[in-house]
């Protein structure tokens, strides 16, 4: 496919997506139908879709309109597209209505300047949302974390210690011509900045010596201290891959027994097959309180996912306060469940990936001002809005997702 062809197809998937369509779905329609595009086709239109949805509202601003051609042309215009500033000449040159081309610049094309609620790329309500949620000496300014959610997302792999060495597994993924650098603040976290599309078709992945995973993800589990022996469950397990992060950490302690759940257990249905691959022993429980008491529960409950809008940026915008409102009940709901599953002195971590303290630390003080036998232990943040390194915004270390951590002990 021409580069112009391919702002065409991102054009037609985009009108999908906005026409109520998923994202993913959208993009799997239009690779059916295109038996013409090679593998490269496809990956640079998924990143023009996925670049237009993370900014959907300057791009539409400068593109003249919010259509799939109004967001490629916005994005063109914006530099946010891999055109690296083209000139408006350049940008009528592949819009010109030849071989696939999209149809030439017209005046409803007409870029304007987006107004500062759209510069956010947030819905209004969302915006002061926002503003009042993110202050204090923890955490950067609303408009950085705004500015840095319409960017995309590194990659990150965990190294499985009970399959591999982290050295080991950077010199096997260099062997395959992807390259990966240690994360200094994780003990088994390695960045991908090359190939990354590739992690997925290599034996390293699919023999268990790596996994993806974010590396906020992987830091609020090394964040945890492990109990010595006893149960441990995590309640709202999804496809597991903290699960899996779980006994990694624990892969040498026999005394140890990893249990999952989750609400939907059609969530788990990889699960299985996934711990066989890492060598894990995970049971899978559809009823926790059958093998309570547990040392520990990892809450990571459902939430508005504002800290990992870079990976699922039309979650964004399907947000409402209506639906906020909803998860802050059922993430309460969750935390009040766990409660009486775990043992005397048992420690109750409770994650999400927000950014928002509605879902975070506002939640936490209510449930222990509900249940006073409850003690704060600590309360983290990790990932692109965080303090890791300078105290700066972003620091200098490869950033992942917005992650909160509240770790809970129980005294009765």
């Amino acid at each position: 496919m021409t580069p112009a062809a391919r702002l065409s197809a991102a054009i037609e998937v985009l009108d999908r997506i906005l026409a109520a369509q998923n994202a993913e779905s959208a993009l799997t329609s239009w690779g059916r139908g295109a038996r013409f595009a090679g593998s490269g086709d496809r990956a640079a239109v998924r990143d023009l879709v996925f670049s237009a949805l993370r900014c959907k509202r300057s791009f539409a601003a400068l593109g003249g309109g919010q259509t799939g051609r109004g967001l490629v042309l916005g994005g063109l215009r914006a530099g946010g597209m891999g055109a690296g500033g083209l000139t408006e000449a350049a940008i009528a040159d592949l819009f010109n209505g030849q071989s696939h081309a999209p149809h030439p610049l017209g005046p409803a094309d007409q870029p304007r300047t987006p107004s500062q609620a759209e510069a956010c790329d947030m819905p209004d309500w969302l915006i002061a949302e926002m503003q009042r949620s993110i202050s204090g000496d923890h955490m950067a300014s609303a408009p950085a974390v705004m500015q840095a959610l319409r960017a995309r997302a590194p990659v990150f792999v965990r190294v499985n210690p009970n399959r591999t060495t982290r050295g080991e597994a950077v010199a096997e993924l260099a062997s395959c011509g992807v390259d990966a650098i240690p994360v200094s603040y994780l003990k088994y976290g390695l960045q991908v900045t090359k190939n990354e599309r590739k992690i997925q078709k290599l034996f390293a992945y699919l023999e268990g010596r790596i996994e993806l995973q974010d590396a906020s993800s992987q830091a609020v589990i090394e964040a945890l201290d492990m109990p010595r022996a006893g149960r441990i469950l995590d309640y709202c397990a999804g496809g597991g891959g903290k699960t899996l992060s779980l006994a990694a950490q624990t892969f040498d302690n026999a005394a140890i027994a990893i249990y999952a759940h989750d609400s939907a257990f059609r969530r788990m249905a990889d699960l299985p097959a996934r711990a066989a691959r890492a060598g894990a022993m995970v049971q899978i429980t559809e009823n926790p309180a059958n093998t309570a008491p547990y040392a520990m529960i990892l809450t990571d409950v459902p939430c508005s996912g504002s800290g990992s809008w870079r990976r699922d940026p039309q979650g964004k915008w399907a947000l409402s306060a209506a639906r906020l409102d909803e998860l802050v009940q059922t993430q309460a709901q969750i935390l009040d469940a766990c409660l009486p599953l775990l043992a005397v002195g048992g420690v109750l971590a409770y994650s999400t990936c927000s950014v928002l303290p509605r879902e975070n630390e506002a939640q936490i003080a209510a449930f222990v001002q509900r249940h006073p036998q409850v003690r704060v232990v600590k309360m983290q943040r990790f990932g692109l809005a965080a303090a890791q390194t300078d105290g700066g915004f972003a620091g200098q270390a490869p950033l992942g997702d917005v992650f909160f951590l509240a770790v809970l002990q129980v005294n009765r």
